[in-house]
């Protein structure tokens, strides 16, 4: 079964090709026309002891926002994993990629750096990663 991470869960969920991006407070917009990946995140605080699930397979920190909103940084090891999720979410791909299955779903997706999928709150789903998978987890 999978693991919902101490207040911090994985999400995924296909934007649809044409679909404008999701806007994410403390980013700036995003065009659907071209891949963004956040390469750094100023103004944070950084929990520094690492969240460690799966034997080490993933591996994440908190950072939290001047405003409160909370978001975690972190990668994922070659391995399929089944993560449970709280609150809904948004994952940013920013290096790597790996395939997943929402709950209820057949399908393996593929998500690559730039990518932004999301996750129902109360909900799981799989992840397949053959490379390291480095994601920033965008919370509510």
């Amino acid at each position: 079964m999978g693991e919902t991470l101490a207040g911090w869960s994985v999400c995924i969920h296909n934007n649809g090709g044409d679909a404008p991006a999701p806007k994410i407070p403390g980013f700036p917009p995003t065009s659907s026309s071209a891949s963004m990946t956040t390469e750094k995140i100023d103004g944070v605080s950084v929990t520094t002891q690492a969240n460690v699930y799966f034997d080490g397979k993933c591996v994440s920190h908190g950072i939290t926002f001047a405003d409160g909103t909370k978001k975690s940084v972190g990668v994922v090891l070659p391995a399929t994993l089944t993560f449970n999720t709280g609150a809904p979410e948004i994952m940013e791909c920013v290096a790597g990629s790996c395939e997943y299955k929402l709950a209820g779903t057949d399908a393996w997706v593929k998500s690559s750096a730039g990518d932004k999928f999301s996750v129902p709150g109360n909900s799981k789903f799989e992840i397949r990663v053959t490379e390291a998978y480095h994601y920033i987890c965008h919370f509510g």
